[in-house]
């Protein structure tokens, strides 16, 4: 009895220290969504391009609206889980005559476990 007693703690000892092993964890594969924005795009905008030159530079924009037809607005984020790991919102706005006047570069990037 004093064998089953002592072989039954080891193996509830065992379990609790499998238990809060974060080996156990299952995968999480990293989601990337949106338009992969890039430092060295956004350093080549300047102002005076033509959209078709953006959109070389840039691909398609995530939105583009038919009631502000002189805005884009590009997206990306990276997601591991349900943990945004980080964003990056991208909007230029275009001139009547249809060239890049500005443009804005918002930028997230969330670390440790918060």
């Amino acid at each position: 009895m004093k064998q089953l007693t002592s072989t039954f703690l080891i193996a509830i000892l065992s379990l609790g220290g499998i238990s809060g092993c974060s080996a156990l964890a299952p995968f999480k594969v990293a989601v990337l969504q949106g338009n992969i924005i890039e430092d060295k795009d956004v350093k080549q905008l300047v102002k005076g391009l033509n959209k078709d030159q953006v959109q070389y530079l840039l691909g398609t924009p995530l939105l583009n609206s038919p009631i502000h037809q002189n805005r884009w607005d590009y997206f990306y984020s990276v997601k591991i889980g349900e943990k945004i790991i980080g964003e990056k919102k991208l909007s230029l706005i275009f001139s009547n005559d249809e060239k890049l006047d500005t443009w804005v570069l918002e930028e997230t990037t969330l670390t440790g476990d918060s």
